[in-house]
């Protein structure tokens, strides 16, 4: 399978996907990207579950929220979904007279001529590692007016990253191989994914360096041959389909057998309400559940 047809389906399967209709005439929302700095006329349309828990976290009222089957904060419950985050129902969205549209570089390519071809200006967050995502807050915290909010949110990330980093000071740094599943195929995660983001700040050496994408093809001879001492395996869009992948590719694939991770038992796999894609407020439980897992002996 091609890289571009893998790179497809992954954003199709941890997106899922919804119809998007409309040809509603431009609203409020068709504002420029810095949407509303007055915090009483906000109209705030969250088409992530990340975003929708940062806002929630600012105190942040909704006029949108994104549909999922995790539980969103309880302040929204009787807010309006608006689909799901790859394919937001723009006719729903037009509806609701936003200001302020916000969802995540990750899906900017794919999403933003769509809310183009409406005089949409939706504003796409980076929430690609923890750095990027405290940066965001701190501008939604200075835009809506809940700034020591914002303060607060992230000095809560901040000591969380100094205790693990004093947690793993002088510890020998683990490799660490990162594979990204999606059903009947998986990626390989570098440093410049989220997940990497956080195996970096937990002390580990992800095996793929130097590259500047988030994900690469697998090829398993390359793989073997950096012998990680530690493997995560991601599973997103059908988790349980994917954990089942994994465990016969792991089985018949006869060269796994000889991965030094494989051969002391260190291979887990992470859970998605922590280990998503992008950067959410759940990081700092993930980095707990990291160092567990790159430091098993400790």
């Amino acid at each position: 399978m091609s890289w571009g047809v893998l790179l497809c389906l992954l954003v199709f399967l941890l997106s899922g996907c919804s119809s998007s209709a409309g040809t509603a005439s431009t609203t409020a929302a068709a504002q420029g990207n810095e949407g509303t700095t007055d915090t009483g006329a906000a109209r705030i349309v969250a088409t992530t579950v990340a975003i929708t828990e940062i806002a929630d976290a600012l105190q942040l009222d909704l006029v949108g929220k994104p549909t999922s089957t995790k539980q969103l904060p309880e302040r929204y419950k009787d807010v309006p979904d608006v689909g799901n985050p790859m394919s937001p129902d723009m006719e729903k969205v037009l509806s609701l007279a936003p200001t302020d549209i916000l969802s995540v570089t990750t899906l900017q390519y794919d999403l933003e001529p769509k809310f183009k071809g409406l005089n949409i200006n939706a504003e796409f967050l980076n929430f690609e590692s923890l750095t990027n995502m405290e940066k965001e807050i701190t501008k939604l915290g200075a835009r809506f007016d809940r700034a020591e909010q914002a303060k607060a949110v992230n000095s809560k990330l901040q000591s969380k990253v100094a205790q693990i980093k004093h947690q793993v000071a002088g510890k020998p740094s683990p490799k660490v191989l990162i594979l990204l599943g999606v059903p009947g195929s998986y990626l390989v995660a570098t440093e410049n994914s989220y997940i990497g983001d956080l195996v970096k700040i937990a002390g580990g050496t992800n095996i793929v360096q130097g590259e500047n994408v988030e994900y690469l093809a697998s090829n398993t001879e390359y793989l073997q041959q950096s012998n990680p001492d530690i493997i995560l395996r991601a599973a997103h869009g059908m988790p349980e389909e994917v954990v089942q992948m994994f465990d016969e590719e792991f089985k018949t694939n006869d060269i796994w057998k000889h991965f030094n991770a494989v051969q002391t038992g260190h291979v887990y796999d992470l859970p998605e309400p922590l280990f998503g894609t992008t950067a959410s407020l759940s990081a700092d439980q993930a980095l707990d559940e990291l160092v567990k897992m790159l430091y098993p002996a400790q």
